[in-house]
């Protein structure tokens, strides 16, 4: 399996076990991973902050929210959104899932 798979898979089952959490009640802002097409006449990065735009008003506030552009193995962001936020973005084209990212801790065994 190449490299990019492998990231990619990765990706994808941290994207299902994070959809299987609550999102929370609370209007605080909190980090989001965004999926979405990849862009066929565009910079994945552009893309990302005029999707953003479209839902936060302006490509200034999208660029101070978007926190990271993954470009490789996955077309998609993570973002600073609010709940009401997330439920707008849900609804623009080419937005495929939002997941609440979360902090995953491997278990392993130590070898001595």
């Amino acid at each position: 399996m190449q490299k990019a798979q492998v990231i990619c898979s990765i990706f994808l089952v941290l994207c299902l076990v994070a959809a299987t959490k609550s999102m929370g009640d609370s209007e605080e802002a909190k980090v989001y991973i965004v999926h979405t097409e990849k862009p066929e006449d565009q910079e994945p990065e552009e893309y990302h902050i005029k999707t953003l735009a479209s839902v936060l008003g302006s490509e200034d506030a999208a660029k101070e929210a978007l926190i990271y552009s993954y470009k490789h193995a996955a077309s998609g962001f993570s973002a600073k959104l609010t709940p009401e936020q997330v439920s707008e973005l849900s609804k623009q084209p080419g937005v495929l899932q939002i997941v609440p990212s979360e902090k995953l801790h491997l278990h392993g065994t130590e070898r001595m």
